[in-house]
Order: C-alpha cells, then structure tokens, then sequence
C-alpha cells in the first residue's frame, strides 16, 4: 500500500542522521520519517526544495507494478529504500513523500478505472438503480463490493496505528510474503474453477473482504490474500483477479483519503511536475502490469507469483541476516 498494499505508505529506515534538524511537530513525534527529510513547522517549506527524479520514478513504478499483482508492495519498497540509500537519494522534506503517496494512488485508481470501464460503468448503473429503488445485477454488484470493502473499513480504523508501528517489521514482512505465498499455491491448487463475478452473493463477499483484513498486516498483499480467499471459493482464476481489483477500488480511495489529510495536516505545498510524473508512471506501470497479469491467469496459474513471493522473502531474510536492515527499526 500497501497502504499495506496500497492502504498505507511504507514507513522509511536506515536514514543518515542529519544535522541541524527541528523537532517533529506536535503529534508527530512516533511517526517515521523518510531518509534526509527534516521536520518544518506547519506552512512552512522551502519552495526551492526538489525531489529526486530517481525517488519518483522508483516509487511510482514499483507502487504501480506491485499494487494489484498478489506480490505484496511492502517487500519491494523496502528493497527500494535500500538501493537508494545506497545511492544517497533523500527527501528534502518528509510531506514530500505524503504528496507523492497521493499522487501514485491516484495513477493506480485510474489504471484499474481504465482497465475495468466495464464493471466501473455496472457500479455507477447500480448506484442509480438502488437510488431509484431497483434492482438488478448492477446493483448487486455494488452492493457486494460494498460489503466487502466494510471490514476492512473497520479493522483500519482500529488497527492502523498497530499495522504501521508493532506490525510493521523486515521479518514480519519477510515471512508473510512467504506464508501468504504458501497460501495463494494451496488456494489456486485446490479451488475449483466453476464460479464468476456474477455468481457472487453477500456470503461470499463478506468472507473475501473478512480476507481482505489480513493485508493490514504487511507483506500480505491485499491482492494475493483476496485472490487466495476467492479461489478458495471456487472463482475461476480471472475472476478472482477481477474481483480483487474491482475491490481495490474503495481501498485505493481510502488510502488516498488517509494520506491526503495527513498532507493536510503538514501545511500547503506547491504541486509541480513530480506529481504528475509519478501519477503518470503509476498509472502506466499499473495499467501495463494489470493487462500482463489478466493475459497469463486466462493461460495459466498463480504458480510464478508464488515462487516469486518465495523468493522475495527469502532475500529479504538473508538481506537481514547480512545487516542490510541494521538501521530500521519500528517507530
């Protein structure tokens, strides 16, 4: 996220003290802050700062890749910050990252708006038939994304702070992103592939999105455990993709929701080229990799993500070993 998984920003770690630095504001002293980035009191930044092109091209092309393919953002953030601490690219201000957060939500939004017209066009229909007191397939969809989306809605709002502080660690992520991968191999072997969209009900809705709740913990991925829970529930394997990401919809909103009132909070900034660089590259590297995704599940199985997800735990498991990780440490 993501927020995990597109639901939240990724805390930052292994940043390089930096001299001279002002105090956090007030209620900001336990939130993390992105490497380089120095606090400034409210309404006040140095409109002469610029982000590094580097950071917002990784940024919006790794949220973009790993929002909606069941891979987990989490690890490949983590990964990210490392190589650029490595190349020293810091934030010069920490509501530059918020800003940024925003930004590529919104490219993802519209990649999966853009990808999905079709079922984006049966929501709206069916938005305006319950507002007319009718009914209908639309209208039935809408109101299983809604219940879906409803647990997630609720264990956020009372567990965000646990997800990003206690939860939120390399092994934690590491591990999840190994489990969760185990778990998306046993969904896809042993679900049966008889169902589609339109034979989901409310049962079925309320059990995906009571899966959904998982990816507060991070490296779960959001997509990968409301794939698993729809395979488990016999959707073919599109389908269980497309209502995944049909369901990322209400979660990228809140997310961006979240994000954009803590940029609020941090004061005004000045919108310039980078937002629209990294909207830009998200919604190319989201609508690419969603298409890529829904080619090779129309083929075949989930069987690469899940070695992938092995494999990407086990590096960042060895990367902790090694001390690659020495730095971070949870808020």
């Amino acid at each position: 996220m993501a927020a995990a998984d597109g639901i939240s920003p990724s805390p930052r770690a292994g940043a390089p003290p930096q001299a001279a630095s002002l105090p956090p504001p007030d209620g900001q002293q336990g939130r993390r802050r992105p490497s380089g980035a120095r606090w400034r009191p409210k309404g006040q930044h140095n409109s002469g700062d610029s982000v590094p092109l580097l950071y917002v091209v990784v940024l919006a092309v790794v949220q973009g890749i790993t929002e909606f393919l069941p891979i987990s953002s989490s690890g490949h953030l983590e990964l990210a910050w490392q190589l650029m601490d490595k190349a020293a690219v810091a934030l010069p201000d920490p509501s530059h990252r918020l800003i940024l957060f925003v930004a590529v939500h919104i490219g993802t939004l519209f990649a999966v708006l853009v990808y999905f017209w079709r079922d984006v066009a049966a929501l709206a229909l069916g938005l305006w038939r319950l507002i007319s007191l009718r009914g209908g397939t639309q209208s039935k969809l809408l109101i299983n994304i809604v219940v879906a989306t409803l647990p997630l809605v609720a264990a956020g709002y009372l567990l965000k702070d646990i997800a990003l502080t206690t939860l939120y660690d390399i092994r934690v992520i590491a591990w999840t992103t190994i489990g969760f991968g185990v778990v998306l191999f046993l969904a896809d072997r042993l679900g049966m592939t008889l169902r589609r969209v339109e034979h989901l009900n409310v049962a079925g809705a309320l059990i995906i999105g009571l899966a959904q709740v998982l990816a507060l913990i991070p490296g779960t991925s959001r997509s990968g455990i409301t794939m698993s829970a729809a395979r488990i529930l016999g959707y073919e394997r599109v389908e269980s993709a497309r209502i995944s990401l049909l369901l990322a919809i209400p979660a990228i909103l809140g997310a961006g929701a979240l994000e954009g009132y803590e940029l609020y909070r941090l004061g005004d900034l000045q919108l310039g080229s980078d937002v629209a660089l990294a909207a830009g590259l998200a919604f190319v590297s989201a609508l690419v990799a969603i298409a890529a995704m829904m080619f090779w599940l129309r083929r075949a199985s989930f069987l690469p993500f899940v070695i992938y997800r092995l494999a990407l735990g086990g590096v960042l498991l060895w990367m902790l070993h090694e001390g690659y990780f020495a730095g971070w440490a949870p808020s």
